[in-house]
């Protein structure tokens, strides 16, 4: 009974061939994602115009080969020399096949001695059995070592009218210049995820088989740009999903982390909320989930955030959790995004160096929440900060002019409820607001603030937050703040930078800049600098956090 399960199950294996070769393109109109090396060879080839030696780089599963196998079949079919091989006359389908005795493909990785490239070159001389140019395709040429190259140099210098070399690389910095400057180099692309998502799609549809958008955008994203390794994971996904592509399938193949915890975790960010960022990165542990993945697949959120601010036409409504990128889009501020996205690469990076990956990514996180224009911390509490006219005054002190609306200028400073203009960062701070209203109040500056009313000013570029529901919690907040009904308008212009934000940030601009000047005047720092040429690294410098 073994013996005959055995048997059924390689009779199957021979009756099936893999997706990368069953569905690999037998002309240039099937190629996807290389149409600038299409466009020249189909020109050449329409033209006559033929040069001796073509050289393919690119990464690999861009297509290199097959190309080197097309242009073969263009310039030896039956039909005659054309951009459109038959792919039906014996010399097509022995080149698809692999049995066509006039190509010859060469594994330079495993052939790297002079003796065989000697050989094959002084084969080379004679002419084709029966095709029209006897065809040479050496892959990984790069491999050679020098004085293969150097056999082969005489050759491309003086090549017999019949024969072409096709050569291909992953590496072409490794190929003598003497080479290069007598082949008609192409480099092929890494093919755009979108495009290898939708022929994807298309060999799914013509396989009868089910899949989901989600699913295939994430082969797609896995396979770096490569078509064939993309289709090796098709072929994986398949049997995986046992026959059925579906996203959570293909989530828990490859390993990736389920994007919701990642949306949450910006979303806690955004709340300031330290507590519940530590909550999700227990829940992470707990199921075992790799923080490597996390913050590479955090970082790619965290881009198309970016692209969601800078440029939001380029996210169409179609792509997979649209609906939270606009909303995290609308929430932080580009530049909040940008320092996210360095704090994620940089965090990546140390891993290896962290006491374990668990305190590397919740350092990471914490490191987001730290930099954030409200400081909180990990308990979700205010830190202290120094009272905001001590950082005015020391500002000014040091002859950094503070810009002042010249409506404000010979306004009185005091009000009904004894409160100044310039005091709305610290009333700010009383108010005990959360989340996104917080944050809105935070990029405000006050043209008048009182017990009676406030009118509030927010810049252009952040008018996105002008939500009711958030306008609703900062009247109720200023209302419960001075005992009464307060008169609340916002509008949207140009203000002189004394935002609570602006302020704060000022003054951690400071703080650094002493930090750097107490490091440079340190004597222990300049004696070591002084007697083993040390290299003091500024990036490095944080100030200590009183």
């Amino acid at each position: 009974m073994l013996s005959g399960l055995l048997t059924d199950l390689i009779e199957n294996m021979s009756q099936t061939q893999v997706l990368a070769r069953k569905w690999r393109p037998k002309n240039f109109s099937q190629l996807t994602g290389q149409e600038h090396v299409v466009k020249a060879l189909t020109n050449a080839l329409e033209q006559n115009r033929l040069h001796h030696a073509y050289l393919l780089t690119g990464t690999r599963g861009v297509g290199k080969t097959t190309i080197a196998r097309i242009l073969a079949k263009s310039l030896n079919c039956e039909v005659g020399i054309t951009a459109s091989p038959c792919g039906v006359c014996p010399a097509c389908r022995q080149i698809d096949s692999g049995s066509y005795i006039d190509l010859i493909e060469l594994d330079a990785a495993s052939n790297t001695q002079v003796d065989n490239m000697r050989e094959l070159l002084e084969n080379a001389m004679y002419a084709p059995t029966s095709a029209r140019y006897k065809i040479y395709i050496i892959d990984e040429v790069h491999m050679l070592s020098k004085s293969a190259f150097n056999a082969m140099l005489k050759t491309l210098e003086e090549p017999p009218p019949h024969v072409k070399f096709v050569l291909a690389t992953t590496d072409p910095q490794k190929i003598p210049v003497t080479v290069l400057s007598r082949c008609l180099q192409f480099s092929l692309k890494q093919i755009p995820q979108m495009q290898i998502a939708e022929y994807l799609k298309h060999v799914l549809a013509q396989e009868k088989i089910q899949s989901d958008t989600a699913s295939l955008q994430l082969i797609a994203r896995a396979a770096q740009g490569s078509m064939r390794d993309a289709l090796s994971l098709l072929d994986q996904a398949i049997a995986f999903g046992e026959g059925r592509v579906a996203e959570a399938g293909v989530r828990d193949m490859l390993g990736i982390i389920d994007q919701g915890y990642l949306f949450d975790l910006l979303e806690a960010l955004a709340q300031h909320n330290g507590e519940k960022l530590l909550a999700l990165a227990d829940e992470m542990e707990a199921q075992c989930l790799s923080y490597d993945m996390a913050l590479q697949d955090m970082a790619s959120i965290l881009h198309r955030i970016a692209l969601t601010q800078t440029v939001p036409q380029a996210m169409s409504e179609d792509t997979p959790d649209y609906a939270r990128i606009e909303a995290l889009a609308k929430t932080f501020t580009a530049d909040d995004i940008q320092l996210f996205y360095q704090i994620a690469l940089h965090g990546r990076s140390d891993l290896s160096l962290a006491p374990d990956e668990y305190a590397g990514f919740t350092m990471t996180l914490m490191r987001m929440l730290a930099f954030m224009p409200d400081n909180l911390s990990s308990a979700g509490q205010s830190i202290p900060q120094p009272p905001v006219r001590q950082s005015v005054t020391a500002a000014t002190e040091k002859k950094q002019p503070i810009e002042t609306k010249p409506s404000m200028q010979h306004r009185p400073d005091e009000h009904s409820g004894g409160i100044c203009d310039s005091d709305w960062p610290q009333l700010v701070q009383q108010l005990k607001l959360t989340g996104m209203a917080k944050m809105l109040a935070q990029h405000c500056e006050a043209q008048t603030v009182s017990a009676e009313k406030a009118e509030l000013c927010v810049p252009e570029a952040h008018k996105h937050l002008l939500e009711k529901k958030y306008q609703d919690k900062i009247q109720a907040a200023l209302n419960a703040h001075f005992g009464k009904p307060v008169a609340l308008k916002f509008s949207v212009g140009a203000i002189t930078g004394l935002t609570p934000v602006a302020l704060q940030q000022r003054e951690e601009e400071q703080k650094q800049a002493d930090a750097i000047a107490a490091m440079e005047s340190d004597p222990v720092v300049q004696e070591l600098i002084e007697q083993f040429d040390a290299k003091l690294i500024v990036p490095t410098i944080k100030p200590i956090q009183k």
